[in-house]
């Protein structure tokens, strides 16, 4: 009731001062012509909220932009990470763009990735909630997509940040970036590198419940890792003409992990069991692509062609020693994976300004190929060949049209996809070859009605399929030992969607909505164990019916009104540096699943997210950022026991004529962000938590030298693969 109250209180407030400026502005227009313009030139904004999409501020947000791209998306509105792991944006799943391009990776290799990713190198992020026939189908439901800085400077400029993270552990992370501008060539150089080491605990009590009476085991971990990752992002963009732009970009990182891990059994087993180890990783990524985009003619018609290539590899490599009735056995295993992907895809559209009416088109060709080979020593001198590959080629061709009547701005597209998709893994010299070929159709339509010029109405639908990647596939596993096991699952069938969204927009930073998802062949992750077994195993599941329904409200609280008066408020709208907020998230997630028996009762669940900031004397800003997931709601057919929470509090000052920034930064200031759930499955139920060393101090300095004057141009220098398919968290 309390959040209702402040959500009527705020849009009570904006929606008069909203009306109260527009009268203002209609007597004055003839007095002031320029007023307005001066206005939307000054104006900042932190948030943006448009019918299809919502964009983030990350560069001027001194909470989002000290850290990880990962740290950044998951505070932004509407999106929670999922206790299983990955993300969701308003409940839904997501696909992962980076320039528009949709990432090759997927698990946990796209979650490193992003957290090597600097946030400082991200402009803005947009989440669109309902992506049309332009991208690409795999994309399940919504799109996620980190814009990196657009703008190029005179002459040669640097910038040098560094973020200092500690708490038990040292986490130091570097970084230099250049850019500049020489007649018609813009280029851009980053460099940094990272070292991080985080602990992580969990806890499996499990019950076996085949045997009479059940049996029970308790699973404990520690793992202690450290991540060293050194990366370089380079791209030049040289203006060919007026109307043409030839973009190269190379990005790389370079990894070596280490975990050190100590793990337990104990409970109704013959004795004990102990294990403890060590698992060394080292991972090399590269990208490259090429870009042409160009202006046909005077009445707006473009093409973009873009190829672009990718090529990942990791070679983990475990060392364990086991104890079990103080007999001392082994556990060791290694793998050589390796993914290359490539691709070609163009896109051309077509304006007709005086009908206000615009088609765009476009396809592409994408090829993706993996191979995994994991050699495991499991308490024998013989050792077990896990060997898994992986072939996708993928053909689409769109086509989008926009028209505009009066107040109604309709869109319809139709993708035509042809997936052809072949997974071989063998097991125990046991081969399992599947093919899996489909062409199919998959439409999206939309209306936007405008209410008036800050409010609109907005309806859509759109058809998507979600291939599943190949960390779910895979059946090389990891941290595996006499009780514990985890891999994946080779018989999964592509996931097909249908999305419906309602929504309700006002005043570019209101939103209301709700969206409805039905699934068919979803796929989750689950725990396990085979009747009369006393082993469990991670990996995921599909069940044939899956329905979500998200209801989702974002909204501000702006301060000044209420403490500074509305003059002041008045004065303080054009410059958000200056405003004192509060911007409310509040999520409603229901899931249904259809064939599965839960051992609780099926709730919803609630999650409710606040950013604020606060301007302090000596022109300190405050940023402050909460979110809770209340407990005994239940996320996918996951049971949160215990509420889920974070509070973290950031401090900012620039010195120097804003060439020097100091920031100080505590994350999860209470340490309570742990995840308690409860799981049921054949033959076991499964109390797991899990804790990371999330409360974590940062200490960051950021100083610019160099020719500061900007240049605004649009010269992007991206990776962009806008149509094709996106990396999945999951």
């Amino acid at each position: 009731m309390k959040s209702l109250f402040l959500s009527l209180v705020a849009l009570t407030t904006i929606s008069t001062f909203a009306q109260e400026t527009k009268k203002e502005q209609d007597s004055t227009k003839s007095k002031t012509t320029t007023l307005d313009e001066v206005k939307v030139t000054t104006k900042k904004q932190l948030i943006k909220i448009d019918s299809d999409k919502t964009t983030v501020s990350v560069k001027d947000n001194a909470m989002l932009s000290t850290g990880s791209a990962y740290d950044a998306v998951k505070k932004l509105p509407g999106v929670i990470a999922a206790p299983t792991g990955g993300l969701t944006l308003n409940g839904k799943g997501v696909a992962i763009y980076i320039d528009g391009s949709p990432s090759t990776l997927s698990g946990n290799d796209l979650e490193n990735y992003l957290s090597s990713l600097p946030a400082n190198a991200i402009e803005k992020v947009e989440l669109i909630y309902n992506p049309g026939a332009s991208f690409d189908a795999n994309a399940s439901g919504s799109v996620i997509n980190l814009v990196t800085s657009s703008k190029r400077m005179k002459g040669v400029n640097a910038t040098f940040n560094i973020n200092y993270n500690f708490n038990k552990y040292q986490k130091p992370s570097p970084q230099i970036l250049l850019n500049g501008k020489e007649k018609n060539l813009s280029w851009q150089t980053m460099i940094g590198y990272n070292y991080i080491d985080r602990e992580q605990k969990s806890i499996n009590g499990q019950t076996f419940t085949t045997f009479n009476p059940n049996k029970y085991i308790t699973q404990e971990r520690l793992t202690v890792t450290t991540n060293r990752n050194f990366y370089a992002r380079f791209g030049t963009n040289y203006k060919l003409s007026s109307k043409s732009n030839l973009l190269l970009n190379y990005n790389t990182t370079f990894s070596n992990d280490r975990d050190v891990f100590d793990a337990s059994t104990t409970g109704d087993i013959a004795a004990n069991y102990y294990n403890n180890g060590t698992n060394k990783a080292k991972n090399n990524n590269h990208e490259v692509s090429l870009q042409y985009k160009t202006k046909l003619d005077t009445i707006g018609r473009t093409l973009d062609v873009v190829a672009f290539t990718n090529v990942f590899n990791r070679n983990p490599n475990t060392k364990s020693n086991a104890l079990e009735n103080n007999v001392g056995s082994y556990n060791n295993f290694s793998n050589d994976f390796g993914l290359l992907n490539y691709y070609l895809k163009y896109d051309f559209a077509i304006p007709f300004e005086k009908q206000k009416f615009s088609i765009n088109t476009g396809g592409k060709f994408n090829t993706i190929k993996v191979n995994n080979t994991g050699t495991y020593n499991l308490n024998s001198p013989i050792a077990n060949v896990i060997d898994f590959d992986y072939k996708e080629t993928n053909l689409a061709f769109y086509v989008e049209t926009r028209k505009k009547i009066k107040k109604f701005n309709f869109t319809a597209g139709l993708r035509y996809e042809d997936f052809n998709v072949n997974r071989i893994g063998i097991v125990s010299n046991t081969r399992t070859d599947i093919d899996f070929k489909n062409k199919n159709l998959f439409p999206n339509f939309s209306a936007l009605y405008e209410v008036n010029p800050s409010v609109n109405v907005s309806a859509s639908y759109s058809r998507k399929i979600s291939q599943p990647s190949y960390s779910v596939l895979d059946p090389n596993g990891s941290n595996i030992d006499q009780y514990n096991s985890s891999s994946g699952n080779l018989l999964l069938n592509p996931s097909f969607f249908d999305n419906y969204e309602f929504k309700i927009s006002a005043m570019d930073f209101i939103q209301l909505g709700t969206n409805y998802t039905v699934s068919k062949d979803h796929n989750l992750f689950i725990l396990n164990a085979d009747p009369g077994s006393l082993v469990s195993t991670q990996t995921f599941q599909q069940f044939d019916r899956f329905k979500t329904l998200s209801v989702f409200a974002n909204f501000p609280i702006p301060l000044d009104y209420f403490f500074k008066g509305k003059e002041e408020f008045k004065n303080r709208m054009s410059n958000i540096d200056k405003m004192n907020y509060i911007f409310l998230n509040i999520n409603y997630i229901r899931n249904l699943t259809d064939g599965y028996t839960f051992s609780f009762e099926s709730k919803p669940v609630w999650n409710y997210a606040a950013q604020a900031q606060i301007i302090l004397p000596w022109e300190i800003k405050s940023s402050m950022t909460y979110f809770i997931l209340p407990a005994n709601g239940v996320w996918e057919i996951y049971k949160i026991t215990k509420p889920i929470q974070q509070f973290d509090i950031s401090l900012n000052r620039d010195f120097l004529n804003k060439k020097l920034k100091i920031g100080i930064h505590a994350f999860d200031i209470f340490n309570q962000n742990e995840v308690n759930a409860l799981v049921s499955s054949t033959n076991l139920q499964t109390n797991f938590y899990e804790k990371n060393d999330s409360r974590t101090f940062r200490i960051s300095l950021t100083y610019k030298f160099g020719n500061l004057k900007l240049e605004k141009e649009n010269t992007d220098i991206q990776t962009e693969k806008v149509q094709s398919g996106g990396g999945m968290m999951k």
